[in-house]
């Protein structure tokens, strides 16, 4: 009788579990969505560049949109608490140091992560997973605003603040939403220091005027 031969032993990595394998396929995720874009990100992608079977991909995550969306989850958690932090430490007399200060913080996270704020941007104009920004973009605006508000005020002396605030706020955001840009451009020539200089003494000056 002729000998069987025996199967070839698996990698550990086979022997995951859904809770330990997920951090792996949102690695993967985010790999796929950095080189080909997030239209990429499929459940045979995933599982192809795992090296597993697509049932083990389905054991951690429902389908696509599921995968995508935790994984936006978990990226855009930089782009929150780095802005949160950039607010927090933005402290000071001299209007335009404090802004110069909060604009080299945030670009220098950037440049920490970049694959993570690729994603992000990238992934953006998704519709399946746009609530998500949406979410994410309102909670940073409401934090920006109980910063911003008092400090505008301490500055300059805005006496209609409450009625110019939320452009004042949409402005904000939308100038670091732009600093970020910049920054992941792959033509970008700018160190995050010296772009967040020039961002912080932009938006300064942007927003004095509109006193």
């Amino acid at each position: 009788m002729p000998t069987l031969a025996k199967a070839k032993p698996r990698g550990r990595a086979a022997h995951l579990g859904p809770e330990r394998r997920r951090p792996q396929v949102l690695d993967a995720a985010l790999e796929l969505t950095v080189e080909q874009g997030v239209a990429e990100v499929t459940i045979g992608a995933i599982a192809d560049r795992l090296g597993v079977t697509r049932p083990v991909i389905y054991a951690c995550f429902a389908d696509r949109i599921e995968i995508i969306t935790a994984l936006l989850e978990r990226e855009t958690a930089y782009l929150r608490d780095a802005l949160v932090e950039t607010l927090r430490s933005a402290r000071g007399d001299d209007p335009e140091s404090v802004f110069v200060g909060g604009f080299v913080s945030l670009l220098n996270v950037v440049a920490a992560h970049p694959n993570s704020w690729r994603v992000v941007f990238s992934a953006r104009p998704d519709p399946a997973v746009l609530g998500r920004f949406k979410r994410v973009r309102a909670e940073l605006a409401s934090k920006a605003a109980h910063w911003i508000g008092p400090a505008l005020t301490a500055w300059w002396g805005f006496s209609d603040l409450d009625a110019k605030l939320p452009v004042l706020i949409e402005f904000f955001i939308s100038s670091c939403e732009a600093a970020v840009r910049t920054l992941l451009d792959t033509t970008n020539t700018w160190t995050a220091d010296d772009l967040g200089a020039m961002y912080g003494r932009m938006v300064c000056h942007a927003l004095q005027a509109a006193k």
